[in-house]
């Protein structure tokens, strides 16, 4: 059975840089309008199961929320549907804006 790593914000800033990865957000409408990391997929966690074939299988995915736990849900359906490598960002979208990562709004 195929599983998940956490990732923390130092590991994924230089990720998001080299454009490697898919990185998703698992937030709802309502709170992605706060705000979200450049270059994020808004795809709610209630609507992965619907709408997971529209994730790209050839790279590595990483899921965030607002602080790692509906991301970790995600991360875990995604390793079970055989999506690989599947990384949650740990702290989610609060430790990325505190280790200083960038949030467009």
């Amino acid at each position: 059975m195929s599983s998940f790593k956490n990732m923390t914000v130092e590991e994924l800033k230089p990720l998001l840089v080299s454009g490697q990865i898919n990185l998703v957000d698992v937030r709802t409408d309502a709170e992605v309008a706060n705000g979200f990391i450049p270059g994020a997929t808004k795809l709610p966690l209630h609507l992965l199961p619907l709408r997971f074939a529209e994730l790209d299988t050839q790279r590595p995915t990483v899921f965030y929320c607002q602080m790692g736990g509906r991301s970790a849900q995600a991360s875990a359906f995604a390793a079970a549907q055989g999506l690989s490598p599947v990384f949650n960002l740990q702290g989610g979208i609060t430790a990325w804006a505190h280790g200083g990562g960038e949030i467009v709004v």
